[in-house]
């Protein structure tokens, strides 16, 4: 047993709809890597229930564990929207959130990530919690697009900020996934209106407390 396997016993299970989504997911859906997997999901989970969210913005959909995980700490008049851009994940997103009695709080809308907020500036009631995990070469592009929806006190949630140590090694210098989030980090320690702390969970999970919203 190696330390991973160890941290994910000695994690809270997840549930029969999650075990199937993760399951489904590494069998049927490429690149399942992508999928955040048991022990990101619970602390999803838990933080979602610390902040107690009436409203749930989610950037980067996938196959909807995220999400459901998420959703665990809506309140019961809440709402989650989780944008996604690749339609070909839409009937298996729509399939896995009918899975779950909370699945009626999710709303899934499909399209380009920057164009969808956009357009939700003047439309929409701000959010609680942010979860960032889409195109990695847009992260800071997002973040600006994202501060203005959230309320003061919010939360945002940005995933993969390691990127398997590439962030720290020269070799990846010429990568734009890589520098897309390395500009990213950058940014939002830079960002006065920001708190932030990154931990080394799985691929590198950054929580940010927008401090002032101005």
């Amino acid at each position: 047993m190696n330390l991973e396997e160890y941290i994910e016993q000695h994690c809270s299970d997840e549930g029969e709809v999650l075990q199937f989504v993760e399951h489904d997911t590494n069998v049927n859906v490429l690149n399942p890597h992508m999928l955040a997997g048991k022990v990101e999901g619970r602390v999803l989970s838990m933080l979602s229930k610390m902040i107690k969210p009436h409203r749930i913005l989610e950037l980067g959909t996938f196959t909807g564990y995220s999400a459901l995980c998420l959703v665990e700490g809506l309140d019961t008049e809440g709402k989650l929207i989780t944008l996604e851009h690749n339609d070909e994940q839409e009937d298996i997103i729509r399939h896995n959130f009918s899975l779950s009695p909370l699945g009626k709080q999710i709303e899934l809308r499909m399209g380009d990530a920057l164009e969808t907020l956009a357009q939700m500036k003047d439309q929409e009631d701000r959010f609680d919690l942010c979860f960032i995990d889409a195109d990695k070469r847009q992260y800071s592009d997002y973040l600006e697009a994202v501060i203005p929806l959230m309320k003061d006190g919010g939360w945002i949630l940005a995933d993969n900020t390691l990127w398997d140590g590439h962030v720290i090694d020269p070799q990846y210098d010429k990568d734009k996934q890589t520098l897309g989030l390395r500009a990213f980090n950058d940014k939002v320690i830079a960002d006065e209106r920001l708190k932030s702390v990154m931990i080394p969970l799985r691929d590198g999970l950054t929580i940010i407390q927008i401090w002032k919203n101005y």
